[in-house]
């Protein structure tokens, strides 16, 4: 149960869901013990930055770090990604130039992008890795409703702890307009490292380059880094750690599908 609202707000978050998901769903969440339902996922020795707990993430206190934050993430997201969010997560799968056996997705949120990625390469090791413990609770029983067996763990993006060479392909969707670029750069860096020789790296995010001249945009979805990471620069992000066969695909106006190669 959801118990940190008062009851209008929960009455109004009922209807909401409603509205979207149906009466069904919504009942399911309601029945989640989240302290329960989060534990199997909890990392013991987590640390939560300052970047991530500091903030709120489309208005909504305490960021992913909320049961609200991950029973709405699936209504905000299409609304927010336009023309729709299975295209641009589709255009991310066309991206991929390997045949991978094993994949991390890096910020997984409720896993959309996993689940379709082991749908795409289903004899592959897919790994979730997000920090937020509430998202994973909904990948997982999305996994679970699709019959996907995919790993998720909750963890840092720009701190895996997981060993060298470990992934052939390394996914990012939506993830950098979300952290500070010096964490974006961090996390370019740690999957330089987790790829295998001639692993590919994918990044879907918003075109920076459109971002930085409309910064009434950034302010609508209440993304707290958004004008950030308008500043900065993917390619050259890219370029800096020494990736290779870098190349840039404008989506939709305000979105672009970036990749790169580990050298041998």
């Amino acid at each position: 149960m959801i118990t940190n609202l008062n009851k209008i707000q929960q009455n109004l978050l009922n209807n909401i869901l409603e509205n979207f998901i149906g009466k069904d769903q919504i009942k399911e969440y309601q029945s989640i013990n989240w302290e329960e339902a989060i534990h199997p996922f909890q990392v013991n020795k987590i640390v939560y930055p300052d970047y991530y707990t500091s903030v709120n993430y489309h208005g909504i206190n305490n960021g992913y770090l909320n049961p609200i934050a991950a029973i709405t993430y699936d209504i905000i997201t299409p609304l927010a990604t336009l023309p729709s969010e299975q295209w641009l997560r589709q255009c991310l799968l066309k991206t991929i130039t390997l045949k991978p056996k094993k994949i991390l997705d890096l910020g997984c949120g409720t896993g959309t992008n996993t689940l379709n990625l082991k749908k795409m390469f289903p004899e592959a090791l897919v790994l979730g890795l997000d920090l937020s413990p509430y998202m994973l609770v909904i990948a997982d029983k999305k996994a679970q409703k699709n019959q996907q067996e995919i790993i998720w763990k909750q963890g840092l993006a720009e701190s895996t702890e997981m060993a060298n060479g470990s992934f052939d392909l390394i996914t990012i969707s939506l993830l950098f307009h979300e952290m500070p670029q010096e964490i974006s750069q961090r996390v370019i860096q740690e999957s330089f490292r987790l790829l295998n020789p001639q692993g590919q790296l994918i990044i879907l995010d918003g075109n920076q380059t459109r971002l930085r001249y409309l910064k009434w945009l950034t302010k609508l979805f209440r993304e707290p880094y958004s004008a950030i990471y308008a500043q900065g620069d993917v390619i050259q992000w890219l370029e800096g750690v020494e990736f290779r066969g870098i190349k840039a695909n404008p989506l939709a106006g305000i979105y672009q599908i970036t990749s790169g190669y580990k050298p041998k």
